[in-house]
């Protein structure tokens, strides 16, 4: 039976097997879907067992697996020069396995009819999720882009690899008034510290993402909802990026249609 898993340290608090799961009992595969804890120790040693196995699909990668994979995975989309992150691993039809980046797709897809053009964006983080965020923000045109991290030198470097203008501040600094909010960082999620931020300089219109979806109601999106302010959570992304690799495992799109996302939204958020 073909199969795919989710893998990262940690990894209990994946919500892809349900997601996965669900779209294979609604197409009727002959499929299975799993979450696997691996280590950075252990990532080599993973993908060449599962190389081997031509009953494996492929694996979405998470924390903190995302940059490391691009040193084991064939890249031929070059995703090391354009995000420098790679989400998901996938068996091609020769059989040889890649790397792609679903994130970006996946991010971009709740916010797509917004007008962000010239418009100042903050992003929180500088990781595989923030490159993400960053290398779709750069195929937007958008204003100045503030990055808010613990490492301020690594968050300045990674706006000028995507040849973005703005700055890079602290994560304890005064937030700019911006139309977009991003947490693109591991704050806020199950196990890490909250993500506190004053959001009173935002504008009454902006808009607060959190890629965190576990838990889905973070405090920054109750601090936002509290201000009245448009709010996008985790599920989107995650379900939007695992849409793109569920068709690269198993050959076939999963049903999207309104009342499927609202049962599979029911079922994650129960």
């Amino acid at each position: 039976m073909m199969f795919a898993e989710v893998i990262g340290d940690p990894i209990s608090h994946s919500k892809s097997p349900l997601i996965h799961g669900f779209w294979i009992e609604a197409l009727g595969l002959e499929a299975r879907y799993a979450a696997c804890h691996v280590t950075a120790d252990g990532l080599a040693a993973y993908f060449a067992e599962r190389a081997g196995n031509p009953d494996w699909r492929g694996c979405n990668v998470t924390i903190p697996h995302k940059g490391a994979v691009l040193d084991h995975i064939a890249d031929p989309g070059n995703v090391r020069g354009t995000i420098g992150a790679a989400n998901t691993v996938f068996r091609g039809e020769d059989g040889t396995l890649a790397c792609t980046n679903t994130d970006a797709a996946g991010f971009y897809a709740p916010i797509a009819e917004m007008d962000l053009t010239g418009a100042p964006i903050i992003v929180v983080g500088a990781g595989g999720a923030a490159r993400a965020v960053l290398f779709a923000l750069s195929r937007l045109g958008v204003g100045p882009v503030t990055i808010l991290n613990r490492n301020v030198l690594k968050a300045a470097a990674l706006l000028s690899s995507f040849g973005l203008k703005g700055k890079a501040l602290p994560l304890d600094a005064t937030l700019p008034p911006a139309a977009l909010l991003v947490n693109a960082s591991a704050l806020g999620m199950v196990g890490q510290a909250p993500l506190d931020l004053d959001l009173d300089p935002l504008p009454e219109d902006a808009v607060v993402y959190d890629v965190v979806y576990a838990p889905l109601e973070t405090p920054l999106l109750a601090a936002a909802r509290a201000r009245d302010l448009e709010t996008v959570d985790g599920l989107d992304m995650l379900i939007g990026q695992a849409a793109l690799a569920f068709e690269l495992f198993f050959g076939v799109s999963p049903p999207r249609d309104e009342s499927s996302d609202e049962r599979l939204r029911a079922l994650l958020t129960a």
